[in-house]
């Protein structure tokens, strides 16, 4: 398989550049980024982290085609990308819609990015691109010997999931894409082929996220879970059978194993291991969009840091399901979050809490302590078990199935930024579209990161 080259961006670092790359005076601009990385067998990836913007004044040269700066202004950051062993981009205009690079480009790319390059102790290749006037971005790597290779995808993480692919090859199509083509079009349609998504959580919820996103074509599905199937699950895993139960299967083997059993096409890789193994994060960042349909907060605070490292939207489904043991139902809510890197957490919307994911994740990885806390009353209980029924996370993960659905083709009369945090309560018949509250000023620092030591910056992970 050949390795696919990804540059990330988010929602505010994009027009961030595009403000400054187009001053409105029609000649060339330019700004430099430190981008954190992520390099895997079959994708490696590029997330902005920091941006310097070149000031106009300080060039010595602009015009349409060309611009010139002092390379003295960018030496604190290829110095910090050298400490970090993080990549160099740099980014110019091309106001008069050239797409391509020029001889001038690549003369000063290897001027620049090549001998930054050299003279790291890390081997790491940097990044160059420009954008064109109307949003779009080209981008290619270059080693320490100058060779260029494109990069193959670019993504900006904003309330509409924006891919500018290099080049897209024609998709073959049968008749099991025939209904969603007729709803979304060949555009949309080839679009879901091309995405990578990951799903943590493969029970209840998770399962019907799983069923649905295979059978509206996603190309590559990532799933991670480290349970086993018990009979206690039979009631509301998709695809799982008695024999799964009887023999303990795991329940990404057995998902795994309907999606294959589907014929459409969809290349699923299996996890069975926690959500904090540096082999389940590091997968989990290379795919363009991350399902969480999980009840711990502290593994919702993974999946948010991953969002936030590497600059991934991400899709939360919550279910809440109050009753009395005896029949009596109190309450029946679902919650869907869409989570823009940069922007809001599941922390800044009150929905999880250091207290409760310090104490989860005390549970999880060191259980004698955490007993030994709890009865010291130093820590609440973490709940084991609650009710789940098969009609409610099956609610609540066609919604956020067409919430993604709704980023790639935009069909609302509202704005998608609209969406962001959604509640129902199917006691109450009620459909609440809440504010995604404050920017998380916390992880908003740790944008575009990357891979680092510890990973997430956080200790646990193994």
């Amino acid at each position: 398989m050949e390795t696919q080259t990804v540059l990330r961006l988010t929602a505010e670092q994009f027009q961030r550049l595009r403000e400054h790359l187009f001053p409105g005076d029609g000649y060339e601009s330019v700004a430099l980024a430190l981008c954190g990385t992520r390099f895997a067998a079959s994708r490696r990836v590029y997330c902005v982290h920091d941006i310097l913007e070149i000031p106009v004044a300080a060039c010595s040269l602009r015009s349409p085609t060309t611009v010139r700066w002092p390379v003295e202004l960018g030496m604190q950051l290829f110095a910090k990308a050298e400490r970090r062993e993080m990549a160099v981009l740099k980014l110019h205009s091309h106001p008069t819609a050239f797409d391509a690079f020029s001889t001038f480009d690549d003369e000063s790319d290897r001027a620049l990015l090549a001998s930054l390059a050299a003279a790291s102790e890390h081997p790491i290749e940097h990044l160059s691109a420009f954008m064109l006037p109307d949003g779009s971005v080209r981008a290619r790597t270059v080693n320490n010997l100058g060779e260029m290779r494109p990069v193959n995808l670019v993504t900006v993480a904003d309330d509409e999931l924006r891919m500018c692919s290099l080049e897209r090859a024609p998709t073959a199509f049968d008749g099991a894409d025939l209904r969603t083509r007729q709803a979304f079009g060949d555009g949309t349609t080839t679009m879901l082929k091309s995405l990578r998504v990951g799903v943590a959580g493969c029970s209840g919820t998770g399962s019907w996220v799983i069923e649905m996103l295979a059978r509206l074509g996603i190309g590559h599905l990532v799933l991670v879970d480290p349970d086993r199937i018990e009979r206690k699950n039979l009631n509301r895993i998709v695809n799982s059978r008695g024999q799964d139960a009887h023999d303990a299967d795991f329940k990404v083997d057995a998902i795994a194993r309907a999606i294959v059993g589907m014929e459409l096409g969809t290349v699923v890789d299996v996890f069975r291991e926690d959500l904090t193994k540096r082999v389940v994060i590091q997968a989990l960042a290379t795919c363009d969009v991350i399902f969480g349909c999980l009840d711990s907060a502290d593994g919702r605070d993974v999946l948010n840091r991953i969002s936030t490292y590497y600059c991934v939207p991400y899709l939360d489904v919550g279910v809440r399901l109050d009753a009395d043991g005896k029949g009596g139902v109190h309450q029946v809510c679902a919650a869907v979050h869409y989570v823009i890197p940069g922007g809001s957490s599941l922390f800044s919307r009150r929905v999880i809490a250091t207290a409760q994911v310090s104490a989860q994740s005390l549970r999880r990885h060191d259980p004698a302590q955490y007993e030994a806390r709890l009865k010291e009353s130093y820590i609440q209980g973490v709940q084991v078990d609650s009710p789940a029924v098969i009609s409610i996370n099956g609610f609540a993960a066609s919604h956020a199935v067409n919430e993604l659905l709704a980023r790639i083709h935009r069909f609302r009369s509202d704005d998608n930024s609209e969406y962001r945090y959604q509640l129902f309560s199917l006691r109450d018949g009620t459909w609440l579209k809440l504010s995604d509250g404050p920017t998380c000023e916390v992880l908003r620092k740790r944008v575009g990161r990357g891979d680092c030591t510890p990973l997430l910056d956080n200790p646990l992970t193994k």
